[in-house]
């Protein structure tokens, strides 16, 4: 019988982070997860992907430990009060709970912007993250924040038939000190510079091996010209870079809630291998 995932809230310097625990099938865990969402509305288009991934990873005998960040799901704070090293704090700390329950390595995986914010973590050797899973990273901060910005003008479109501003006014705006309202989120102006910032090829880890996975609509799936350069520099700095891409829908983004077992699979058999 397997174990029944649990949920919490694990204290943190401010206030409270909802986690999801989902144990190890066996006795105890031989490797341990900590799963990293993606940004925003991506994260809940994701939730049933990243349960699936977490149950079958935990029936295969690897523990995995969901975190909601600052100010996102059900944690503490407002997302306005986020901001990138809070983020990352959020993800030292739930390493550090799940590497005090887990005998084995601990490796991260993040999806889109939480498998970037995954590899800026593992940066830290000290930490002693021997893997690194990349489900679809974010390559460009700056194109990230380019297209969330455009959902304002979008929404702004719709309702009034035009544009109140554009993407450069908005960057503006937000340079000027200014937060923007944008989905439903407040961004506040240092969250969006520090991602704005972000480059997925400085952000070499150190980390044993680095599984880089990606979904694709195209029938000979390839990984995204992006993605294949920053794997690149990575492996130009000598790390072990495993890469795989497989064909299905971009369910972070997708109008319904959309599975890709291809993934799940794929994931599964890299993990495997690599233990």
């Amino acid at each position: 019988m397997r174990p029944t995932p649990n949920a919490f809230f694990l204290p943190a310097e401010s206030g409270e982070r909802f986690c999801i625990h989902y144990p190890a099938a066996g006795d105890g865990a031989l490797a341990g997860v900590v799963y990293a969402h993606p940004f925003c509305e991506e994260m809940n288009k994701a939730r049933r992907m990243a349960a699936l991934q977490s149950r079958r990873l935990a029936a295969a005998g690897t523990a995995v430990l969901q975190i909601d960040l600052f100010g996102c799901g059900d944690s503490s704070g407002d997302f306005v009060d986020a901001r990138w090293e809070i983020w990352k704090q959020d993800l030292r700390l739930a390493l550090g709970w799940l590497k005090s329950r887990a005998s084995g390595p601990v490796a991260l995986w993040g999806l889109r912007l939480g498998a970037t914010l995954a590899a800026d973590v593992a940066r830290d050797r000290g930490l002693g993250i021997e893997q690194l899973v990349l489900w679809q990273p974010v390559a460009s901060g700056e194109l990230l924040l380019t297209q969330f910005l455009r959902l304002r003008l979008a929404a702004e479109m719709l309702a009034d038939g035009a544009a109140q501003s554009g993407v450069r006014e908005l960057r503006e705006s937000l340079r000027s000190g200014s937060s923007q309202e944008i989905g439903g989120y407040v961004l506040h102006p240092q969250l969006a510079a520090d991602i704005d910032a972000l480059r997925l090829s400085e952000l070499a880890p150190a980390v044993g091996r680095v599984h880089c996975l990606e979904v694709t609509a195209t029938a000979d799936p390839k990984l995204s010209p992006a993605s294949q350069r920053a794997m690149e520099a990575w492996r130009s700095k000598g790390l072990d870079v495993r890469s795989t891409a497989v064909q299905g829908e971009p369910f972070w983004s997708t109008l319904e809630i959309t599975e890709c077992e291809a993934l799940l699979s794929a994931t599964e058999t890299s993990l495997g291998r690599a233990q």
